[in-house]
């Protein structure tokens, strides 16, 4: 069998040792362009979780590459003078030239052929010629790729911000990051020693920074030097250095095929990933180990081109995912540069969601107590001892005081008779409340008939919904020390629809009524088309809120929420996907939000001066021209300047083709965590938040105030007393009926 391997670089280079070792009457040539020893950069880092995957490919080559590494498990961040050190990550250093060196020496040692300072031509090399299998480890700019774009289907997406790959002589001892401002922006340095005398220092900043301070007329000796003056300080008199170095901004590959007959993408010609989460050439060399062993179980190439792909693009592209997150965290860093030291270095640790505030108690448990201790203090209940865990810290809105984070979110049960709660709605509250959660909300709780979602839809409007309400208020109040909250809504054009489990986006075929939105589009098929609204009907709306939030408070609600969200009749307003409207309702952004804004001053007017009023939003449609985050931000200063106490932070479901860019665990929670920052209002997170460590990260990162769960409250609408007993908590923040004290921890 014979195999050619365009690109010498550690996933070639690392590719050749294993096929080698495992078919050793196998011809395989390397075509590398470089000299031998050459390369460009300064260090490699792995973690310890992949040296374990290396020393099982091959014990020799991990042997070799153990001898030369310098190994540390601490992270230190450098922010506003302070340094704050998190431990017990388990991190190895090694010098590129050196992988370099082991994987060659290995290579030849086994029988490869390795032709340096030889450009390929891609799929013309000579080298290909007869071979069974072509790997293309050919980097970034792989002419394989290109070559068979149509068949890899390749997207490369640029970062926004600009970085520089530079090595200096400063011994260091821990993963280290350093946090400068100066008067053209903010710097930030990723650090890490590879050998016991020099460490890699890259400097990353945003393109608007890099332009004011000129970097982009320098060489890259004026850049150098800059970057020297800049971190000069942190350097303490050693010299940075370059090799090869230049300002690049990130390229994110992406090819939705690796292979094509005998052809194989490895490495950074079928992927890469932000270097702010891992080593690219990590990547590479698990590519190579999957690959060999592809090969060794499949009879033919093909198939084991198939298995390979089949096996690694999963893993590739959870990781990918989280190298996304984690280089928008840095590439809009100055976002939180007003954050405190703690908080700062806490958003950073958790930015891709693969590392999370228990995670890191397991790693460093000293660590996490004093952030424990750290966030009661800024909380108010520092004098308790053990400090709690971030969720079960107070939240004080106007005169309102949450005893901890956590919120039953607004969830519709579609189970009331002519808009009158029942014993359903009771028990189902109730419970919640009595299960220990801070804040317990009602489902959408709809202003007028024609303004439910459904036949079994929750209503407020008249004295006998409002004595209906008190009774669950009442309970909540009696039996529990949790905060209940009404969510006021109108339907809008998804309104006079059937029960969900009678068919899901489904209008009534009989029993309906008129709907009301900004224009006469129909929600979906199977909907009826809503009239366009008029200025009078506009003012009947805005009646009926303000007749609602007076009636919530004659129930007693210790808040109100305003429903602007999820395409209900606000949301349509607010989303130009839904209003073409040409007056001025419609429009700009600013005349969208004109009738929205009407209902909440009616409904601040409302509800007394100490009590307060949320409003849930869609930060984003998800879908193209419709709202996006820089919308959201605009909307929650609007929704702040008009007396909104609390964004509760949703997104999408305006039309039924919305759909999130990326589903999973907190998927929202990054529209929450931008609001909160840029537009300066106090936050709640919702969407897939799952178990009460996603709460804590959420809540002492910065990324929401509160967090508002629904699923795991019907699951368990004891969620925050199973939380406190799982993290042995006992102390203020957490209420135990007196009925449910045997399951109390002990302490």
């Amino acid at each position: 069998m014979k195999i050619a391997v365009l690109g010498g670089g550690p996933a070639g280079l690392y590719f050749s040792v294993l096929v080698k070792k495992a078919r050793p009457d196998c011809e395989v040539v390397v075509v590398e362009r470089n000299r031998r020893r050459d390369t460009f950069g300064w260090g490699v880092v792995f973690s310890d979780g992949t040296l374990g995957n290396f020393r099982r490919a091959d014990p020799e080559t991990y042997a070799a590459i153990t001898d030369s590494f310098i190994h540390w498990d601490d992270i230190d961040t450098c922010f506003k003078g302070q340094v704050v050190r998190s431990g017990g990550h388990g991190f190895c250093g090694i010098a590129r030239v050196r992988l370099l060196e082991i994987l060659q020496d290995r290579a030849l040692g086994l029988g490869v052929s390795i032709e340096f300072e030889t450009e390929h031509e891609g799929l013309q090399s000579p080298a290909t010629r007869g071979a069974d299998l072509v790997v293309a480890a050919d980097g970034i700019n792989s002419k394989v790729r290109s070559q068979l774009a149509e068949v890899f289907a390749p997207t490369i997406a640029e970062g926004k911000a600009k970085y520089i790959w530079l090595g200096t002589t400063k011994k260091l001892t821990a993963f280290t990051f350093y946090v400068r401002e100066n008067h053209h922006g903010l710097f930030v340095v990723h650090a890490y020693p590879f050998d016991r005398e020099n460490s890699t220092f890259i400097v990353e900043t945003d393109t608007d920074t890099w332009r004011r301070a000129g970097l982009d007329a320098m060489s890259t000796e004026e850049s150098v030097a800059y970057c020297e003056r800049l971190f000069a300080e942190e350097l303490g008199g050693h010299r940075l250095m370059s090799n090869k170095s230049s300002w690049l901004s990130f390229r994110e590959v992406k090819c939705a095929r690796w292979w094509s007959g005998n052809v194989v993408l490895i490495g950074d010609a079928a992927h890469t990933a932000h270097f702010s989460i891992g080593s690219g050439t990590k990547l590479a060399m698990e590519d190579s180990i999957a690959l060999c062993e592809a090969l060794q179980r499949e009879s033919s190439v093909p198939a084991a081109l198939q298995a390979y792909h089949e096996a690694r693009w999963l893993e590739v592209a959870k990781l990918q995912r989280a190298a996304k997150v984690s280089q928008t965290w840095f590439e809009e860093v100055r976002r939180y540069k007003d954050l405190d030291p703690q908080q700062f270095v806490l958003s950073m640790m958790t930015r891709s969601k693969r590392v999370t505030y228990e995670n890191l108690r397991v790693r460093d448990r000293a660590y996490v107590g004093g952030l424990d201790r750290w966030f009661a203090g800024q909380s108010g209940c520092e004098a308790h001892e053990p400090a709690p865990p971030p969720m079960f810290t107070p939240l004080r809105l106007r005169e309102l005081t949450l005893q901890n984070r956590v919120v039953v979110s607004a969830m519709c049960q579609y189970s009331a008779a002519d808009g009158l709660p029942d014993e359903w709605h009771l028990v189902h509250l109730g419970g919640c409340a009595v299960g220990g959660a801070g804040l317990v909300m009602t489902e959408m709780t709809n202003v007028a008939p024609e303004g439910r979602i459904s036949p079994g839809c929750t209503g407020i409007w008249s004295p006998a919904h409002a004595a209906a309400w008190r009774r669950v208020v009442d309970f909540v109040h009696a039996h529990s020390t949790a905060k209940i909250g009404i969510q006021l809504g109108h339907a809008g054009r998804k309104g006079s629809a059937a029960h969900p489990w009678e068919g899901a986006d489904s209008g009534l075929q009989e029993g309906g009524w008129e709907l009301l939105g900004p224009s006469p589009v129909a929600y979906a098929p199977g909907f009826a088309v809503p009239k366009e609204m008029t200025p009078a009907d506009m003012a009947a709306v805005v009646e009926q809120f303000r007749g609602a939030a007076q009636l919530a408070e004659e129930a007693g609600f210790d808040l109100v929420e305003v429903h602007m969200a999820h395409g209900y009749l606000l949301a349509s307003f607010i989303s130009p996907l839904t209003n073409l409207r040409r007056d001025e309702y419609g429009g700009s952004l600013a005349n969208r939000m004109r009738f929205p804004l009407q209902v909440l001053d009616a409904v601040r007017a409302a509800v007394p001066a100490h009590k307060p009023v949320s409003v849930r939003i869609s930060a984003t449609d998800w879908i193209p021209d419709g709202l996006d985050e820089e919308d959201a931000v605009e909307i929650a200063c609007m929704l702040k300047a008009h007396g909104c106490d609390l964004v509760d932070v949703s997104a999408g479901q305006t039309t039924p083709e919305s759909r999130p860019e990326i589903y999973g665990r907190m998927f929202q929670t990054h529209l929450s965590d931008r609001i909160r920052h840029e537009a300066g209002v106090t936050t709640m997170a919702v969407g897939a938040i799952q178990d009460w460590d996603q709460v804590n990260t959420i809540i002492a990162s910065g990324r929401a105030d509160l967090c508002a769960l629904a699923r795991p409250h019907l699951l368990d609408p004891h969620f925050t007393l199973r939380a406190a007993a799982e993290q042995n908590y006992r102390g203020p923040g957490v209420t135990w009926p007196p009925q449910y004290l045997p399951a109390r921890p002990r302490g």
